[in-house]
């Protein structure tokens, strides 16, 4: 094995700022939560439908984010920083042209929205639905361009950049709704109107941060910056199926939301808590999977699959050790997270029993469904991965959901009870494929790829210079 790519000092400055990052982006939902809380227990119903639509959107954004990144870094692995920062200017022109194309389309799909994908709901959630949903929208393409440039300064190592900016945006964010709805007693647009103007603050800053010329990877400042369709589709082959993986997945859930709906007002209230506190519990195992792709990417650049291994087997090891703590936690804090919501009594016990089955499940299972797979993806191998998560997701988590929720008469704890059943399938499969090293061949034909693009450019850099000699 060649010297390793990353020390383990590297390792914890590449990491530590993205667990930081994760836990306040996580902070932020539960404030927001329990800050709409005062409104009544509709306001939380309503923030937490919308919000599966932002999730499903920041999922497809991190997706395509994502992609850029391991192409980036698979250049950067290669030791072509010219490609790298062309993959990034790329990445973020097709982000921006594409998020304003899906926030049109959700402006314009408002109607099936609040009254197909949320099913039948309580006018007064629907009322507070409707206006989050107004405000919240407008953010989208910050949103897209705050993930892009984030994507962009971890894949090189800088992670404690976006945390930074994620600081800043989060910390706009809680001020303000503290203001508007502790201080001013405002209703959902208290939650909405901070978290468009958090938005739109980071995303300017995190574009004015990546033309600092001095970095690996940055923005150039050419007046001009041109599509390149061939490295967008480079990002495309990869950020595509992920995009597919994670929306599907999110649709998935707002399939299974709208079967959780029509349980009532309770249920609903409490599965909005056990995301939002879930999120919390599996948030070290996300961003040390977000560090994975980078050092994965980058060793597959190198053509050093002993490091690919080494690195794949060290942070899974960390990951479940972090997800215990985080997870031990949550059990312990169940009564506190009670109060702090201001649950109804049947609420709180139906929470309880969510909380306790997705936290023990979480400690033991959740790293080889999530946090492995990031391994097979940073190697191209993002089709496999896709396939295998769609067919668990709708055949685990949706169909089981609706046999052990409605049909078994589990109610919103079946619909959990299916979840885990979808993060064993996806775990055994995963873990099957990773062993098998198949994965292995399709980093291999990048490499030759990345060879043979690099010769061509030499050879066109001899030519042009050959040309001006002679001139």
């Amino acid at each position: 094995m060649e010297p390793l790519l990353f020390s383990n000092r590297d390792l914890r400055k590449l990491i530590a700022p993205m667990v930081v990052e994760q836990f306040l982006a996580v902070l932020v939902g539960l404030a927001d939560t329990i800050m709409v809380a005062a409104v009544g227990e509709s306001a939380v119903a309503s923030v937490s439908l919308v919000d599966n639509i932002n999730v499903l959107l920041i999922g497809l954004f991190m997706a395509l984010a994502t992609g850029g990144a391991v192409v980036a870094g698979q250049f950067l692995g290669h030791g072509d920083e010219g490609k790298a920062t062309m993959a990034a200017e790329q990445l973020l022109l097709f982000m921006m042209l594409f998020s304003v194309v899906i926030m049109t389309a959700v402006y314009g799909g408002k109607w099936f929205i609040l009254h197909v994908v949320f099913g039948q709901i309580e006018p007064e959630v629907m009322e507070y639905a409707d206006t989050y949903l107004m405000i919240v929208t407008g953010s989208i393409p910050f949103i897209a361009m705050y993930n892009g440039g984030a994507a962009i300064f971890r894949v090189q190592g800088n992670s404690a950049v976006s945390m930074g900016v994620s600081i800043l945006m989060n910390g706009i964010n809680v001020a303000g709704n503290a203001f508007l709805v502790l201080g001013l007693h405002w209703g959902v647009e208290g939650v909405a109107l901070p978290t468009l103007a958090s938005r739109i603050v980071a995303a300017f800053a995190m574009v004015c941060l990546l033309f600092h010329q001095k970095l690996k990877i940055h923005l150039s400042r050419r007046k001009k910056i041109r599509f390149d369709w061939a490295m967008i589709g480079r990002i495309l082959r990869i950020g595509v199926p992920n995009g597919v993986e994670n929306s599907m997945f999110q649709l998935g859930k707002l399939v299974l939301l709208s079967l959780i709906s029509t349980f009532g007002t309770v249920a609903i209230t409490a599965n909005a808590v056990c995301n939002t506190v879930a999120a919390f519990a599996i948030l070290p195992g996300q961003a040390i999977g977000m560090g994975l792709v980078t050092v994965v990417s980058q060793c597959v650049g190198a053509g050093d699959y002993g490091q690919v291994r080494y690195y794949t087997k060290k942070l899974m090891k960390c990951a479940i050790c972090a997800m215990g703590v985080t997870n031990l936690l949550v059990m312990a804090a169940v009564p506190l997270i009670a109060f702090a919501y201001r649950l109804s009594s049947e609420t709180a016990a139906i929470a309880r029993q969510i909380l306790m089955l997705h936290s023990i499940c979480a400690i033991v299972i959740w790293t080889f469904s999530f946090t492995l797979p990031n391994t097979l993806r940073a190697a191209n191998d993002v089709k496999f991965a896709m396939i295998v998560s769609l067919l668990s997701m709708w055949l685990c988590r949706i169909v089981m959901g609706i046999v052990f929720g409605a049909w078994l008469g589990f109610g919103v704890l079946g619909v959990w009870m299916a979840m885990i059943l979808d993060w064993c399938v996806r775990s055994a499969v995963f873990m099957v494929r990773y062993h098998r090293g198949k994965w292995e061949k399709h980093g291999g034909v990048l490499l030759k790829h990345l060879d043979r693009n690099s010769d061509y450019e030499r050879r066109e850099d001899g030519k042009q210079a050959k040309e001006k000699s002679g001139e």
